[in-house]
């Protein structure tokens, strides 16, 4: 796996790749480009090489002098991401597990809409004190964070309230799977199962879970949570990672859609969980 910083190199150079597509595209010179946009031929090179991130202003410029204005937008929001789009958990979580869960607050808090998919854990903000604490004690002893798991689940808890509170309306998607794993004991199984059947009650909820045996238009993916279809967290097992750029969001987006028509909904996801209350027996 990459490191961050050259993950986000990367990202510089396909961004400085569409820009000289552009102006390939368009026919005109470096040297043409550079007058159109009222620079030194220099800077354009430095950025076409990924030398020199471009700012936002550059991107407009470069696309206006090109003829495409409208790749403006997306270049500039693929630019935006290039730093953060890839943060290893051990630096997110290198001072313990309680300040990643309140970083998450404002955000939670600005987000309207939510689009969840889980397909390995009951999602953060439906989890139960005695599941959070299983979850995040196996990821502390795992990544040998600080130990403040039970800090980390009062914020977890905290953080929660947004399905309760505010205007905020949640559209999420869990695999049946995720019923069944065995995260803490049979107790705390039964009484995480329990607390989903009554937060998906919520008006502000709508939780669909899919069966094993539905016909399957998209693969169980990675778990992500799409923010007011502006962004993107993506969970994998060595890092968080946001995708801001509108057409990743898309994709994403389309998945979400493509996994929500085989979900079962109301008395069905009902009784997929109390057939998995009954089984934990």
């Amino acid at each position: 796996m990459s490191s961050p910083s050259s993950r986000a190199q990367e990202a510089r150079e396909v961004i400085a790749g569409r820009l000289r597509e552009a102006r390939l595209d368009a026919g005109i010179t470096a040297r043409e480009l550079a007058v159109r946009c009222g620079w030194s031929e220099s800077k354009s090179s430095r950025i076409e090489h990924a030398k020199t991130p471009a700012s936002d202003a550059d991107i407009r410029a470069w696309c206006t002098a090109c003829g495409v204005p409208g790749q403006a937008e997306d270049l500039i929001a693929a630019n935006r991401q290039a730093d953060s789009m890839y943060v290893q958990w051990k630096r997110l979580q290198r001072t313990g597990l309680r300040r990643l869960q309140e970083s998450g607050v404002p955000l939670y808090e600005q987000t309207r809409q939510f689009h969840v998919y889980c397909s390995n854990v009951v999602p953060g903000f439906f989890q139960t004190p005695g599941y959070a604490a299983s979850l995040l004690s196996s990821i502390a002893r795992f990544r040998g964070t600080p130990d403040d798991v039970s800090d980390a689940v009062k914020a977890r808890m905290d953080r929660s309230h947004v399905i309760r509170e505010g205007d905020h309306r949640f559209a999420v998607l869990v695999e049946e799977s995720v019923l069944r794993y065995r995260i803490g004991g049979a107790e705390v199984m039964a009484a995480q199962l329990g607390h989903l059947l009554s937060v998906m009650a919520l008006p502000s909820i709508s939780l669909g879970i899919i069966p094993f045996t539905a016909p399957r238009q998209a693969w169980p993916l990675e778990t992500f949570t799409i923010f007011d279809r502006q962004r993107v967290h993506v969970e994998t097992l060595s890092a968080a990672i946001k995708e801001t750029q509108p057409s990743d969001v898309a994709l994403y987006l389309k998945a979400f859609g493509n996994l929500k028509e085989v979900a079962a909904y109301g008395a069905d996801a009902r009784s997929l969980i109390t057939s998995a209350i009954d089984a934990v027996g």
